[in-house]
């Protein structure tokens, strides 16, 4: 075989090489370095012997060194393009973009913006797979670690929906109205058959077993008791049929798409008890019509009031002038100038206020009475125009009114006292509240 016919197979083999690289990396989106890597070997080992065998033929080196560069080159050049536009192609479709998820956002924000909320548009946006993501995609397996992964979001978004999930169960278990049914469920939700459903995603199930017992040389009998107590007995919420909704439900589904809303803060547990009150306050309004857009007004509500007490559910900002240490400061010094007796008491005791005001001032009272006796609170509080100056008067006057208790008492009847505080007619505390914003 001539030189020229073994050159000329040689370039071909190359002309096909590099055919089949851009076709490769045109119908392969999932492409890596490792590839390039791969491809670039094949050239070099292709130009290698091509070199090899013109140097045995004793022609011009150096013209046909350039010539074989130059075919190189170009295949790593189409093959590098035709991989970018591959990669493009594929992040394109399967994943959101930061200015997709930026729109969903802006779309949510225009609808809370308006005078009058659009349940059915905020209902829509919600169920949007840019919020709650479905995971899959041609390429994208459960199993997949990369950060961007469709699949690694579902299962971080199902670790805060789990923990909401819980919370919820158990919200305000001395009535029964977020265990009913509301008037007014999603539709596109309850008709799903669970698909659609929050608390589906994040449900355990216990696998049945029997145990064989024999006793003797008498008959075996199978036993079919499961010890383990399941969410029908353990004094949780449990869901509804098909076709009906729970209030429950509403409130896991607004925590949740607050939680997607708000990344950099997320879900804290006790936010629960701050949308409770608000919820059960328009889904019980005497307006039929109003009652229909409870989850509405309550998201709106909710969001809003978050945005002024969010520095109490952020550790790092627990020293700030808008932090929970810096409020319950405030606290202590409002009852050292309102009564120094029952201070230095305290003091002495060293019964700081984070043992019991912590959770009075993050939940807003919300744990420490009933939920009508919170809504009443709430009320007063809420039409202050300093509202938190407010509640820490409140606080005070909870001290203030059990006062022969806890200077008869010792540090640890103090502290049962102050963090499972007595029934009382919430009058009383208002108006003792409302003496202590005079004398300051």
């Amino acid at each position: 075989m001539s030189f020229k016919v073994a050159q000329m197979i040689l370039r071909g083999f190359l002309l096909i090489m590099m055919t089949l690289g851009l076709f490769y990396s045109s119908e392969t989106p999932n492409l890596t370095s490792l590839n390039h890597f791969i491809m670039t070997g094949i050239y070099g080992s292709f130009v290698v012997v091509t070199l090899g065998l013109m140097m045995e033929a004793g022609l011009e080196l150096y013209s046909h060194i350039f010539i074989e560069s130059s075919f190189i080159v170009l295949g790593i050049f189409f093959n590098s393009v035709a991989s970018a536009l591959a990669f493009y192609e594929y992040y394109a479709e399967v994943l959101p973009t930061t200015e997709t998820m930026n729109k969903g956002i802006k779309a949510f924000e225009e609808v809370l913006e308006a005078d009058v909320v659009d349940i059915e548009k905020l209902r829509k946006l919600a169920f949007n797979d840019e919020i709650i993501v479905s995971p899959g995609g041609p390429t994208d397996h459960p199993l997949n670690i990369s950060p961007d992964s469709s699949w690694s979001t579902y299962f971080k978004d199902n670790e805060v929906l789990l923990q909401i999930d819980k919370d919820v169960r158990r919200l305000c278990p001395d009535i029964s109205f977020f265990q009913s049914a509301t008037e007014f469920p999603c539709e596109e939700i309850v008709n799903s058959n669970g698909v659609k459903r929050l608390h589906k995603r994040v449900e355990q199930s216990v696998l049945k077993f029997s145990t064989l017992e024999r006793r003797g040389l008498g008959v075996a009998k199978l036993s079919n008791e499961i010890k383990r107590s399941d969410s029908s007995h353990s004094g949780d919420y449990a869901p509804l049929n098909e076709g009906c909704e729970a209030h429950w439900e509403v409130v896991e589904r607004m925590l949740f798409l607050y939680a997607k809303l708000n990344p950099g803060q997320g879900y804290v547990q006790g936010m629960n008890e701050i949308i409770g009150p608000i919820y059960h306050t328009f889904a019980i309004d005497p307006d039929k019509e109003f009652r229909k857009h409870a989850e509405a007004d309550c998201f709106f509500c909710f969001t809003n009031l978050m945005a002024e007490i969010r520095d109490f559910f952020i550790r790092t900002l627990d020293e700030s002038a808008s932090g929970i240490n810096y409020v319950m400061g405030r606290l202590s010094d409002c009852l050292k100038k309102t009564d120094p007796a029952v201070w230095n008491l305290l003091e002495i005791q060293e019964l700081r206020p984070q043992y019991y005001s912590f959770r009075w001032l993050t939940l807003l009272l919300s744990q420490e009475f009933s939920l009508p006796d919170v809504e009443r609170i709430w009320d007063s509080m809420f039409a202050d125009a300093k509202r938190f100056d407010f509640l820490i008067h409140i606080c005070c006057a909870m001290i203030l009114l059990v006062r022969n208790d806890l200077l008869s008492g010792d540090f640890a009847s103090n502290v049962k006292l102050l963090q499972n505080f007595p029934p009382m007619d919430v009058s009383l505390i208002l108006n003792k509240a409302v003496e202590i914003s005079n004398i300051r």
